[in-house]
């Protein structure tokens, strides 16, 4: 069955849309076209960014300092974010937890080097579609051949050793390693666009299908994977977006239906109570921070849905709770001191709030909110020399 699965995955086109909207690039592009055009500035700012780029270097697995506990360096290994070695001992282990509080040695593993492929990829994909210079594309494909393809630097098609903790575990990795997967769904929009640039070779296509089957094979089956799932709070949500939006790319519209089902009896039943609070957010020392996290990867799982013309009307609420009265509770703390959070955010307010006014601007294409017209405007006021601008302002917000 999986191997008939595959090849009939391989063999259908896939040209679903994820997190961009392919209708408004199109009016983005043509918008470029005139000198006058309100995306002039940001596209510069990408294009700028992105010729930067063609001066670096690829990204692969094979660049970590570290060797994973398999002896394979094609294996992807990461720290988990927030541990450090105990200083009380010798040599340090076993790590110990410091919540909120990322370990600068995570720059010697895959973590940081696969969200750098993820925004090259998107980055050079981006400029080349809205610019039209193939020199981009030439280069964001050749990126995607170095961590997906070819032989020497591939990336086995696994988080084995994702977010391990040195002194533990036999140096295995954990559910929650799943996490850094996403960077793979931020990148998806890029993938299946490069399918109409000519250097796109069938074969690089069949082995990116065979390379994400193998993938969701692993996330479904493996003990990593299947706890996972099984996660209360913002865990289990990037799990199912990440599977949704894996299933949609490789054809499984089945598993699609599926998740779009149950999610909001995993999910908003579980991690949201009646006011919108996120009880389990709630309890890190970033709590504004997680309670963003989560419904920004459950907008994205609304917006996935929608965009490849599924139905989430029954995925937003359930016995009167819902992702939109999160994102009221939320919403409330916008544009005030974090010392009127009642909860514990150690650092990154700031940061926090800005993405969530970037959510809530994103949320408004599946139902907007007139209470948050003053969000929406700020937000394309502020935005306008950004790629945000560019995925997903409309014109008539400038």
């Amino acid at each position: 069955m999986f191997r008939l699965l595959l090849a009939l995955f391989i063999a259908t086109p896939c040209f679903a849309q994820f997190l961009w909207n392919g209708a408004h690039l199109l009016q983005v592009k043509e918008s470029l076209k005139a000198k006058d055009s309100p995306y002039a500035e940001a596209f510069r700012g990408l294009e700028s960014t992105a010729k930067s780029m063609l001066q670096g270097k690829d990204v692969s697995v094979m660049d970590k300092k570290h060797v994973p506990a398999s002896g394979n360096k094609h294996d992807y290994a990461s720290l988990s974010r927030y541990f450090w070695p105990d200083s009380s001992k010798p040599d340090g282990l076993p790590y110990i937890s410091r919540d909120g509080v990322s370990n600068p040695e995570l720059k010697e593993y895959d973590r940081e080097t696969l969200d750098r492929m993820s925004r090259r990829v998107q980055t050079l994909t981006l400029t080349w579609f809205l610019g039209g210079d193939t020199a981009f594309a030439a280069a964001a494909l050749k990126q995607i051949r170095v961590w997906f393809i070819d032989d020497s630097t591939r990336m086995n098609p696994n988080m084995n050793f994702a977010q391990m903790i040195p002194g533990r575990n036999h140096g295995k990795g954990y559910p929650f390693g799943v996490l850094d997967g996403y960077s793979f769904v931020q990148m998806m929009d890029a993938l299946t666009l490069l399918e109409s640039y000519e250097g796109y070779k069938p074969a690089d296509r069949a082995a990116m299908k065979k390379w994400f089957v193998e993938y969701v094979q692993w996330l479904t089956t493996s003990e990593q994977g299947i706890e996972e799932s099984k996660a209360k709070n913002n865990h289990g949500t990037t799990f199912d977006t990440q599977l949704l939006a894996y299933s949609l790319y490789i054809g499984d519209r089945k598993t699609a239906e599926r998740l779009i089902a149950h999610f909001a009896e995993r999910h908003i039943l579980k991690q949201i109570e009646k006011d919108g609070r996120q009880p389990e957010e709630l309890k890190r020392t970033l709590a504004f921070h997680y309670s963003w996290y989560n419904l920004s990867h459950m907008l994205d799982f609304y917006t996935i849905a929608r965009n490849s013309g599924l139905d989430i009307r029954k995925a937003t609420e359930i016995q009167g709770r819902s992702f939109y009265k999160a994102l009221d509770f939320l919403a409330g703390y916008i544009g005030k001191d974090v010392g009127r959070w009642p909860y514990k955010q150690i650092s990154g307010w700031e940061h926090a709030q800005k993405e969530l006014a970037r959510d809530i601007y994103r949320a408004q294409a599946i139902v907007p909110d007139s209470r948050f017209r003053h969000i929406y405007t700020a937000t394309a006021k502020k935005e306008r020399r950004s790629i945000f601008a560019l995925l997903y302002i409309k014109q008539e917000d400038f």
